[in-house]
């Protein structure tokens, strides 16, 4: 059956290739980002597909403003049925120099956004008795990184508020889990090697029992497969998409 499905972070990395996933499983897409021009593009690709999709710029921590992108989804597309909230910001810092500011920051987007999302996405599932919520959290969530507490902190409570939707809303059909990836090659992951915070790749690989890094297609099979009719029996479960390097 075809679903809408809201995908943030939708333009690049794990949230464009779980917008193409979907829309392979024959969902229509909306690709919501903070860069609206490259949510565009991945909506472009999407419609390729065969399916509808809408690209709508928004900035997650703004909560009218994505409730008016829901609203845009909503009168493109129809209700929401699916939600992926893969919007997100890492940080580097030594814990006694995180500022408030970027403390607060990475709380906004990666918590605050998910939260927004989440609950203005909730009232169309339970009116039609069916939803998926996959949140993108952190393996620095179940694990700790040290000069991430701002980022770990915040990833770890987006694993238990999904949980909590999950026990929440379970008699509603909806369900609601997490995966915290590691070891995945993005965009995000390339800069933050350029800037000192991260090891060239072939180090990180030596890390995972696999032996190499994984791509965001990986996290968006995971995601695809969750959001679909045949995982309506899981929910409230954190789902490990990393070579083995969180066990």
């Amino acid at each position: 059956m075809t679903r809408v499905a809201v995908v943030t972070g939708g333009a690049s990395g794990i949230g464009a290739a779980t917008c193409l996933e979907l829309g392979r499983r024959g969902h229509n897409v909306a690709v919501l980002d903070l860069d609206g021009a490259r949510a565009q593009r991945v909506a472009e690709e999407v419609r390729l597909l065969g399916v509808q999709a809408v690209a709508v710029g928004v900035d997650v921590t703004d909560r009218p403003a994505v409730e008016e992108a829901f609203a845009k989804t909503r009168s493109e597309l129809g209700p929401v049925g699916i939600l992926v909230t893969s919007a997100g910001q890492v940080g580097f810092d030594t814990f006694t120099e995180i500022s408030w500011e970027s403390w607060q920051r990475l709380i906004d987007v990666n918590l605050n956004g998910t939260f927004h999302c989440c609950q203005v996405a909730i009232p169309d599932m339970v009116e039609a008795g069916w939803g998926r919520i996959v949140t993108i959290s952190s393996s620095s969530a179940q694990r700790g990184s040290p000069r991430m507490v701002h980022y770990a902190a915040a990833k770890g409570a987006v694993i238990t508020l999904t949980k909590s939707l999950a026990r929440e809303y379970a008699t509603a059909g909806i369900t609601a889990n997490s995966i915290p990836p590691s070891g995945i090659e993005t965009e995000m992951q390339h800069q933050s090697q350029a800037e000192g915070h991260l090891p060239p790749n072939e180090v990180m690989a030596g890390s995972i029992p696999l032996g190499h890094l994984g791509t965001p297609a990986d996290i968006a099979a995971a995601a695809g497969f969750l959001a679909s009719e045949q995982a309506g029996f899981i929910t409230g479960q954190v789902l490990g998409v990393n070579g083995g390097a969180v066990l």
